[in-house]
C-alpha cells in the first residue's frame, strides 16, 4: 500500500477502550498518531525528543513517552491517554482530583504526562515515599510548579486522602 508516494502499514490499537484500525507511515510517532488520527489531543506534543515527558501515555499498562514510540510499534497494544483515565465517567480519576486539589499544575502543559507517569508509579508501588515519588517522576519535566505540589498530589492519591490531610 502506498500513500503520497510512501509505504504505509495497517495497525490496530485499542485507545481509551475504543478500537482503531488505521494505515500509518512506518516513521509516524505514536504521539502524532494519537493526536492527528485518533483525535486524542489531551496528549500534548512537548519536545519530540523524549526529554520532557509531557506526552506520556500508558502502553499495555506501562508509561511510555509517546514521542519515543512509533505508531507501528504499538500495533496490537492497548493505550490509555489522559482522556481515557476515568474510563468515560464524568468523575475525575483520583490522581486528576489530587492534582486539582493540591494545585499541582500551573500552565498544565506537563500535567497529562505527570499524571500518566504517576498512574504507572502507583500501580507498581501503591504506597511510595516522597523520595520514591520524586524518583518515579524524574523523567517528566515541569517548568512552573517546583514539583512540591505534584509530589503532594501523588502522595495524597496514594493514601486516598485529600491533599489537606496528606500535608498535615
Amino acid at each position: 500500500m502506498a500513500r503520497q508516494g510512501g509505504r504505509v502499514v495497517r495497525i490496530s490499537v485499542k485507545i481509551d477502550g475504543a478500537r482503531y484500525e488505521d494505515d500509518v507511515e512506518p516513521r509516524l510517532l505514536l504521539v502524532h498518531y494519537l493526536r492527528e488520527q485518533a483525535g486524542r489531543t489531551g496528549t500534548p506534543i512537548g519536545c519530540d525528543t523524549s526529554n520532557c515527558g509531557a506526552c506520556t501515555v500508558l502502553l499495555n499498562g506501562r508509561s511510555v513517552k509517546s514521542c519515543s514510540v512509533l505508531a507501528v510499534q504499538a500495533d496490537g497494544a492497548e493505550i490509555t491517554t489522559i482522556q481515557g483515565l476515568s474510563n468515560g465517567s464524568r468523575e475525575l480519576h483520583p490522581l486528576q482530583r489530587a492534582f486539582h486539589e493540591a494545585h499541582a499544575l500551573q500552565c498544565g502543559y506537563c500535567t497529562p504526562g505527570m499524571i500518566m507517569a504517576a498512574v504507572d508509579l502507583l500501580s507498581d508501588n501503591p504506597h511510595p515515599t516522597e523520595e520514591e515519588v520524586r524518583d518515579g517522576l524524574e523523567g517528566n519535566l515541569c517548568r512552573c510548579t517546583g514539583y512540591q505540589n505534584i509530589v503532594r498530589a501523588v502522595l495524597a492519591a496514594a493514601s486516598g486522602s485529600s491533599t489537606a490531610e496528606a500535608s498535615a
